[in-house]
């Protein structure tokens, strides 16, 4: 099963991926880190979470699996 992944010691806090898959990321206020709300989403979830890895300009997100 396919997993989203996000590497907190890269994550710059940009804030593509919530832009393009806010049901699956979050950007905390305080400790400006990006979390997975939804680590395995659901398969109407994918396309937007795979545009949120592509837009990362940091490549901090992965999906593994």
């Amino acid at each position: 099963m396919r997993k989203v992944v996000v590497d907190l010691d890269l994550c710059d806090a940009h804030g593509d991926c919530v832009v393009e898959a806010p049901e699956v990321f979050d950007l905390g206020e305080e400790d400006d880190k990006v979390t997975v709300l939804q680590p395995q989403p659901g398969d109407e979830h994918w396309e937007r979470v795979e545009r949120a890895v592509r837009a990362c300009p940091v490549s901090a997100i992965r999906i593994e699996g």
